[in-house]
């Protein structure tokens, strides 16, 4: 799947590889030694754990690295009055009778359980680019769809850290 980052997500994930490369590594290749000097490798379970970080940096490194080289581009800017990447909305889901407000964000931030919602979801993609008052429906998929309104729009102050996978 093709994610889409903002020039920020970008920059952090590059540093995140930075970081892996050369400290993580360095360590994780430190501590495989000090196991591997032990002895016996077929009872070593600290050769075992030291090689196991170590793959899982090395994995973590290609993930980004893959991530990055297939990442299309998106602009954390919009017009004033609409929805758009880092933005508050508080959405009215007429159904429940109830409000929630969400911050929109790239499908690397998002985090349902903070509010955070990607622009790929279906929620996000029906309210991204829309004003305040409007109403709008959200296509979960062929046969189910929903009406939300929204109902103000705000410019979130900052942006969160990307979570780790």
């Amino acid at each position: 799947m093709q994610e889409q980052l903002t020039e920020s997500d970008v920059k952090k994930i590059q540093e995140e590889i930075d970081y892996r490369k050369l400290v993580v590594r360095k360590n994780a290749i430190e501590a495989v030694k000090e196991a591997r000097a032990q002895g016996d490798l077929s009872e070593n379970f600290e050769y075992y754990a030291a090689k196991k970080d170590k793959n899982k940096n090395e994995s973590r490194i290609r993930y980004l690295e893959r991530m990055l080289k297939t990442a299309k581009i998106v602009t954390d800017t919009t017009k004033k009055d609409e929805a758009g990447l880092n933005d508050l909305v508080e959405i009215y889901f007429p159904e429940d009778n109830e409000t929630e407000t969400y911050k929109l964000v790239t499908s690397i931030r998002g985090n349902s359980l903070d509010n955070r919602i990607s622009i790929e979801s279906p929620l996000g993609k029906a309210i991204l680019g829309h004003k305040a008052g409007e109403t709008v429906l959200v296509q979960v998929n062929d046969s189910v769809s929903y009406p939300v309104e929204i109902r103000s729009i705000q410019e979130a102050d900052g942006e969160d850290d990307i979570r780790s996978f």
